[in-house]
């Protein structure tokens, strides 16, 4: 590890560092992560900072019920995220900002890109993002579900080097080390495969949400967009300075050598698909110079979506080729598919353009 390589961190904070004990926020174990993220600013490394908190800070404001509905946790997170922000204001003597977001605002490209513009204004100007799910306002079409994969989002709209993400155990282990005595720390990753998501296991944590298995799945997002990432115990003081001293304190996923260029990364990733395209089991999947999807290779056209939209292609028998960006609605792929006529669907498509465009697909590659 070589700190001084780095220009930017997202830290990944979850509910149980936030609120321990669900009776509001406590510092007791902010307070390293505040000093650890003081001591990289001074060392000249814009920080991004990912927490999660705002049910579990709240909850202590409402009666106490065995089954929490969702209105009831929607308010709680309201009046807990103000409580929340509080907390880490008085933790830093510079300013800080506040970024709530749906996954509707990250699949949407437009939105996408102006989430990226804010952080880096943010940044350029010395203020430290916060971000955190809009738990008030998601729902379940909108919403992420866990901030680990928010923050792996996150550090790839911000093109950050590393990825920290602050966990209840030391890192990875080859078995859950909560019931196996034998289990041992994994420091290095250099391959997420089906073998290490085995080793992920439910959520260690009665308050949060996530578990080893989503932060697994944050590093692979990170990592393929050439992100190191680390999983540490957020709970230990001494994590915080081995860090600063470029030692690893956890597990280190080793990011891909070749990342996947940013559009592509997003697509893959971020952007959630509204609808998909069937096409022939003999479609070319290669997308080589020329390739062009017609409407004679059009099987089937399902969902509801519109220009622009990202949709999943996929083959007859059911293999997944890439995402793409649809240049067409539903809608009219669906009309122009179901023409009889070849030739004017032929035509039609050279005066509008193609269905979707090569700068504009992310071939799968776990198909």
């Amino acid at each position: 590890m070589d700190l001084s390589q780095w220009k930017r961190v997202v830290i990944k904070v979850g509910s149980a560092l936030i609120a321990p004990h669900r009776k509001g926020c406590s510092s007791h174990y902010l307070l390293s992560i505040a000093q650890f993220i003081v001591r990289l600013r001074a060392n000249g490394v814009q920080v991004v900072l990912v927490s999660s908190g705002s049910v579990a800070a709240g909850s202590h404001l409402f009666p106490e019920t065995e089954n929490v509905n969702i209105a009831l946790k929607k308010a709680m997170a309201a009046a807990g995220q103000t409580e929340m922000m509080a907390t880490w204001d008085r933790l830093f003597d510079f300013p800080t900002a506040q970024i709530l977001l749906t996954h509707g605002d990250l699949r949407d490209r437009e939105r996408y890109v102006s989430i990226r513009d804010t952080i880096f204004s943010l940044l350029d100007n010395g203020v430290l993002p916060i971000i955190n799910e809009n738990d008030t306002v998601t729902t379940d079409d909108l919403k992420v579900g866990d901030n680990d994969n928010l923050s792996a989002m996150v550090a790839a709209s911000a093109d950050a080097d590393a990825l920290i993400i602050c966990s209840d155990v030391d890192g990875l282990y080859d078995k859950n080390p909560n019931t196996h005595d034998d289990a041992v720390l994994l420091p290095e990753v250099t391959t997420i495969d089906s073998r290490i998501f085995a080793m992920g296991g439910g959520a260690t944590s009665a308050v949060g949400t996530g578990g080893m298995k989503t932060k697994i799945e944050a590093a692979e997002k990170a990592t393929s967009h050439g992100i190191d990432t680390f999983i540490v115990n957020g709970f230990t003081a001494t994590t915080f300075n081995t860090l600063l001293e470029g030692k690893n304190p956890g597990t280190h996923f080793r990011p891909y050598a070749k990342p996947m260029q940013e559009h592509v990364h997003w697509m893959t990733h971020t952007a959630s698909e509204q609808g998909e395209l069937v096409v022939d089991n003999d479609f070319d999947t290669t997308f080589v110079d020329g390739q062009q999807l017609t409407s004679d290779e059009i099987v089937e056209v399902n969902g509801s979506f519109a220009v622009g939209d990202t949709i999943l292609l996929r083959k007859d028998d059911g293999t997944r080729i890439a995402k793409a960006r649809s240049n067409y609605s539903s809608c009219l792929l669906s009309f122009i598919a179901d023409q009889e006529d070849r030739e004017f669907a032929g035509e039609f498509q050279n005066k509008t353009g193609p269905i979707i465009s090569k700068k504009n697909i992310a071939v799968l590659e776990k198909q």
